[in-house]
């Protein structure tokens, strides 16, 4: 039977998989096609279809339409990561997987908190991507914004990542605006046993793993530990001298993944997982109102998810799928501002205003605390129904309700809620062998603008041959205001107040009044058009795969600006069109995998929106300022290329470039080598691994701020399993 949901299912008999659905879909973008899992035993149960079971000789993608697709058919281009390689080439942290993604960028801002977008338009908030866990959605409420170093994802339970290269609001939604992440965990079933793995280096860069679980006829399960800590960067430049950086983190992360198998038509799988710790934030980078200490960040977030899969037949099959997430960040810090700031405020004169010369050295100064406080949680629900009309006939559709509640003292002066409702489908039909057409669109209405939205997609695959198509794609999307760009209402509350004279101040909510906040913003809206070609040659023992890009997209009233409690700016203001082409390239034989990503971004960016200032040479500058915000990102050439190949006497050994070239007005390159050695026992197995990451740049990426004193950085990893 075939498979759309992101989970197993169980097989009456392989018998009943029409060939023809092996070779039909359309998603599109799969370099290196997920081999089975060596190591791994196959489960007592009926065959069941997983991942690693796609078809070897065309892979396969669901991200894209949520239709299980070959590549020659899918609608877009989509790149696919598996969990092994991901693990041979000895990726560090989640978010440096997406230096793989031809067109995707990988960056540090602020305390050295790690940034990832496809085509720029980003620097701080990651807004236009829509990241998913398990088919979770994963990225904040309110903020609509990725805090990737406490994503609940361990790197030893990834199977497999599926990035969706362009618009994608046809099938997510809102958030897809550019493109949309899939990070798919293994089967429980898959992980029977248990495992502990620990890896250490450089910058104080810990982390541990451990995992133990079970299967049975009717209950497979996984729980999960791990623990991520990191030094951040070496040193920061203040004043041009060197300071200590406060940017760190220290992150515990607990997960329970299960599947009930009740009958062969029905299973559920229920996931839970916790996370907190410490999230570090320097004083220079992050402290606001005369901050006298870090302000880290009190990390403490829980998710429920359950997914309900019915199989009614080998041609209809549906899932439910709700979850509820919490993100609760506790962030406060001490603050000391001069006795000329407490003037001001009793005179009900703006502190911010430099007329007023509320920031003047002298006299006794008032001490307190402030908070930056906030919690935010979703609650989701999703019906996806699933019909095969014949092999060259399918329909996807579906529903889904979210509702976000915010709660901050800070941010929004209290609570709230906003709530999204969609319907999305998505038809495939393959008229002539020669021919698949794809048609599909969200409707989706929100709360926080009050409208209702219709993103489209169309596309036509023509098959040329049994491994080669080329596409041409055509699809819309907007991206609306979240939350906290629509609804803020920003203050500190003075907590603690000191001296014993200034305790009428004791309560009292500083605000900005010169931050023009809640303005009405529109959405934004993107136009994309695409032709793709995939192609895999096969060899004597093995093959080449190759998929390019080239793509022309039109984004109108970009939101730009600046997002902090001082300066308030964001509008729609920016219009950017957007050109350039990507390659994707594998040749696989056994033992050996190369692999070659390519993408070239030529951007053309002008503001749109109202004058700013009376002085033309203000205006200009400030105008050309919003412009430069939503490139910072943009790179025009990025690529990376990665060789894993199997050596004597157990060892296997990788080489991974990676480039971006014109990013900021910087470059960034970097080599990783890593040497493994697995060792196999009747009743275990074990492996051994170092990494070397050498910086070919020696100057600072992205930011000044972002120093490394030694370029060759090194990681220890031992595991064992049993």
């Amino acid at each position: 039977m075939p498979v759309t949901n992101f989970n197993n299912y169980t097989l009456w008999h392989p018998a009943f998989c029409p060939p023809g659905f092996v070779a039909t879909g359309l998603l599109g973008f799969i370099l290196i096609s997920s081999p089975p899992a060596a190591a791994q035993q196959p489960s007592d149960e009926t065959e069941q279809i997983d991942f690693y079971g796609f078809n070897d000789e065309i892979p396969e993608v669901l991200t894209t339409t949520r239709l299980r697709q070959p590549k020659t058919r899918v609608p877009g281009t989509t790149t696919v990561i598996n969990g092994e390689m991901i693990r041979d080439l000895g990726i560090m942290s989640l978010v440096e997987i997406f230096r793989l993604v031809p067109g995707m960028v990988v960056g540090d801002v602020g305390s050295s908190t790690p940034v990832t977008t496809y085509h720029g338009t980003v620097h701080y908030e990651q807004r236009r991507m829509q990241v998913l866990v398990d088919g979770r959605t994963a990225h904040r409420s309110t903020l609509s914004d990725m805090d990737w170093q406490t994503m609940p994802v361990p790197l030893e339970l990834i199977e497999r990542v599926e990035i969706s290269r362009g618009p994608n609001s046809a099938a997510y939604g809102i958030n897809a605006f550019l493109g949309t992440i899939n990070i798919i965990t293994r089967n429980p079933a898959d992980t029977a046993g248990t495992e502990v793995r620990v890896v250490g280096g450089s910058r104080d860069y810990v982390r541990t793993f451990a995992s133990v679980g079970d299967v049975s006829e009717s209950y497979d399960w996984r729980f999960a530990y791990e623990k991520r800590k990191f030094g951040g960067f070496d040193y920061q430049l203040e004043d041009g001298d060197r300071a200590p950086f406060n940017d760190g983190h220290d992150i515990n992360v607990f997960n329970y993944d299960s599947r009930l198998k009740v009958n062969s038509g029905f299973n559920a799988d229920i996931r839970v997982g916790v996370v907190d710790g410490i999230n570090e934030e320097d004083v220079y980078k992050n402290g606001e109102l005369g901050a006298t200490d870090n302000p880290d960040i009190d990390v403490r977030d829980y998710y429920l998810q359950t997914q309900l899969n019915f199989t009614t037949s080998r041609t209809h099959f549906f899932h439910v799928q709700m979850s509820f997430e919490n993100y609760n960040r506790r962030q406060r810090w001490p603050i000391e501002v001069p006795e000329s700031v407490v003037n001001c405020l009793a005179t009900g004169a703006q502190i911010f205003d430099d007329a007023n010369n509320c920031f003047q050295p002298g006299g006794t100064p008032l001490i307190a605390d402030v908070n930056s406080d906030s919690e935010d949680s979703r609650l989701e629900f999703e019906l996806q129904d699933t019909l095969l009309f014949s092999d060259d006939l399918k329909l996807v559709t579906g529903l889904g309700y979210r509702k976000d509640t915010y709660r901050s003292e800070t941010l929004f002066n209290g609570r709230g809620n906003n709530y999204q409702s969609r319907v999305f489908g998505n038809l495939e039909y393959t008229p002539v062998n020669w021919l698949t057409l794809n048609g599909g669109g969200n409707w989706e209405r929100t709360t926080t603008t009050d409208e209702g939205y219709f993103s489209p997609r169309l596309a036509a695959n023509f098959t040329l041959g049994n491994n080669h198509a080329l596409r041409f794609v055509y699809s819309k999307a907007v991206r609306t205001p979240d939350g906290f760009e629509q609804n803020p209402d920003y203050g500190f509350t003075l907590r603690d107040v000191q001296p014993a004279k200034y305790s009428l101040y004791e309560g009292y909510r500083v605000e900005n009044t010169l931050a023009t906040r809640g303005g009405k913003l529109e959405e934004e809206s993107i136009i994309s058009r695409e032709i793709s070609y995939f192609g895999q040659f096969p060899m004597d023992r093995g093959h080449f795969s190759l998929e390019v890009r080239v793509f022309k997209d039109k984004m109108r009233d970009m939101i730009s600006g600046i997002i902090g409690f001082e300066d308030w700016t964001i509008d729609n203001n920016v219009d950017i069109d957007q050109k350039g082409f990507e390659v994707e390239a594998a040749m696989e034989y056994p033992g050996t995998t190369f692999r070659v990503s390519y993408g070239y971004l030529d951007q053309d960016d002008w503001y749109n929106g109202a004058e700013i200032s009376s002085d033309d040479s203000i205006n200009k500058k400030e105008k050309q300022y919003k412009v430069d915000l939503l490139g910072r990102l943009s790179a025009r050439h990025s690529g990376s290329i990665a060789l894993i190949q199997n050596l004597p006497f157990g060892l296997k050994g990788s080489a991974a470039y990676y480039w971006a070239d014109q990013l900021k007005e910087s470059r960034f390159e970097r080599l990783d080598l890593r040497l493994a050695k697995s060792i196999f026992q009747p009743r275990y197995t074990a492996e051994v691994a170092m990494t070397v990451q050498h910086y070919m740049n020696t100057d600072p990426d992205m930011s000044i701020d972002n120093n490394i004193e030694d370029q060759n950085q090194l990681f220890l990893e031992a595991g064992i399993r049993f």
